[in-house]
């Protein structure tokens, strides 16, 4: 199997059946203040549609994109224009990144506006999924601050589909998950320490996205060893983990992830029925 079509599966209890990679979108929009290890192109228009045309195709349905992505999201409403039905959309909503500098906005006016924005520049009437873009003051946000609240509202109300949190701390990404549906956690070969929040997805059906599956770029290893195919073995082997989000524009890259992630889920499938 080189492809993910028939490995989607449940991204916790809300009902949206997700890819195991989800095709990040930061380098569609946004080339300031990105912590990777080479410089980048963003692409253009056809580069961008042959890309996201690549990724369905390899079976990847889940997109991940942010008002923090520079231009991205309004890039995504054109590119992805007649075809709605067959991708799963998750933004996010606190960060903005305005002349190469990161604000943050955690009020529920702010939350409103933001999806309502997001909506129009993605072009559709509903997200599949909306994540808190934290700061780093994970439980300060969501004990303190309306966005998480505001977010279940938009909820109950059809805009959005499920919430979430991507944070930096253990402590966050636990009570993200209490009160939320989604948790997007850092999890590669060199930075384990929210394994917890994964534990804990796993027992109670919560989602979890990987954000850095592939330490953006600089995951390496020893000579013979090759680094995704590790990494994806470390992410795949936990049975909280419903999907890395990896944000590359290199088709080869995209093939290769793609490749790597199919045939490592498929061992394990195989090993688990014998």
């Amino acid at each position: 199997m080189r492809d993910l079509h028939a490995l989607h599966r449940p991204l916790g209890s809300t009902g949206l059946n997700v890819s195991p990679l989800g095709l990040g979108t930061v380098k569609l929009g946004r080339d300031q203040g990105v912590k990777y290890p080479n410089g980048f192109t963003i692409p253009d228009d056809a580069q961008a549609r042959q890309l996201l045309e690549l990724a369905r195709e390899l079976g990847i349905n889940l997109i991940d994109t942010a008002p923090a992505y520079g231009t991205s999201e309004q890039r995504l409403g054109p590119l992805l224009r007649g075809q709605r039905q067959d991708w799963v959309i998750a933004s996010k909503v606190g960060e903005e990144f305005d002349a190469g500098q990161s604000r943050f906005d955690f009020s529920s006016e702010h939350t409103r506006l933001s999806v309502e924005r997001s909506l129009k520049r993605l072009e559709t009437d509903y997200l599949d999924l909306v994540l808190v873009h934290s700061d780093g003051d994970d439980l300060s946000i969501l004990r303190n601050e309306a966005v998480y609240q505001t977010l279940a509202e938009l909820k109950q109300a059809g805009k959005i589909r499920g919430f979430g949190f991507s944070g930096k701390t253990v402590e966050g990404g636990l009570l993200a998950l209490e009160q939320g549906d989604c948790a997007m956690v850092t999890y590669n070969l060199g930075e384990q320490h929210e394994r917890t929040v994964l534990d804990y997805a796993a027992s109670h059906a919560k989602g979890i996205l990987i954000k850095k599956a592939l330490a953006s770029g600089h995951a390496c290893l020893g000579a013979g060893v090759d680094p995704v195919r590790a990494s994806f073995e470390l992410i795949f082997a936990h049975p909280g983990v419903t999907s890395a989000i990896v944000g590359t524009i290199n088709p080869l890259h995209l093939a290769h992830n793609v490749a790597m992630a199919a045939e490592v889920i498929g061992q394990r499938t195989r090993r688990g029925r014998t």
